[in-house]
């Protein structure tokens, strides 16, 4: 008895061997995503944070701390966006800053020129450390070649009136500390104004760990609920301080 084509139930259609060895493709290179941001997460330069999105494998959240130089004190939050075929040839991070940075290899829109240290993305060379170190080092250079094209103004601004290119580096400066507790929806980065368990924490750990090598976790378990109670306390008290004068 011959089956009715129009009744019988139909097949289900093999997947395609190109889509399949695109999806092994793509999984390969995010299994060398993670491996490179474990090993990044042992070699960052120092000052320098990267937290992955929860959102994306691909989408990081980054500060960067500057201790000395003409950028001294500077914190500047940015995110770091990979392409899908990361890490193949030519395919470049895109890293934006949140706050203003006035830099020759900074955009105005934020973002940092990375052609100026590669102008070709070579998979076997090139890394998120390497970018990171890039990165850093823009905010250490004294003079400024002719590959710092992305904020031209700022390069000729820094040979011609180095004194006037300095103001406008202080001035992003401190508008990157104003904007430190300013938090980008669904950062995985986020900071916070200090509280009175931070600040009783600070004093106990200085004033009980005089030596770190004694330093043991119970100690500072210890410790960071003594932080708490006290932290607590001084709450309560500037509470009923200000109920006190409100009511006055």
């Amino acid at each position: 008895m011959s089956e009715d084509p129009e009744k019988s139930p139909r097949r289900k259609s093999a997947r395609s061997p190109i889509t399949s060895e695109s999806e092994r493709e793509q999984a390969l290179r995010d299994y060398k995503l993670t491996i490179e941001y474990k090993h990044l997460k042992q070699h960052s330069p120092s000052g320098v944070y990267l937290l992955p999105s929860p959102a994306s494998l691909r989408l990081f959240h980054g500060v960067i701390f500057l201790r000395r130089g003409m950028y001294s004190n500077a914190i500047f939050k940015f995110t770091m966006e990979l392409p899908q075929g990361y890490n193949d040839t030519n395919t470049f991070p895109k890293i934006t800053f949140d706050t203003k940075v006035y830099n020759p290899h900074v955009s105005e829109q934020g973002i940092l020129d990375l052609t100026a240290a590669y102008t070709k993305w070579d998979p076997h060379r090139h890394y998120l450390v390497t970018v990171l170190t890039f990165l850093k080092k823009i905010f250490y250079i004294k003079n400024y070649g002719d590959g710092a094209s992305a904020n031209l103004e700022a390069r000729e601004l820094s040979r011609s009136h180095p004194a006037e290119f300095k103001r406008n580096v202080v001035k992003c400066v401190k508008e990157s500390q104003r904007g430190l507790f300013i938090n980008e929806p669904g950062s995985s980065m986020v900071f916070k104004e200090e509280n009175e368990c931070h600040v009783a924490l600070r004093m106990l750990m200085k004033d009980k760990f005089k030596d770190p090598a004694m330093v043991g976790r119970t100690m500072v378990i210890d410790c960071v609920e003594e932080a708490q109670k006290i932290g607590q306390e001084k709450v309560m008290m500037k509470r009923k301080d200000d109920s006190e004068e409100g009511g006055q």
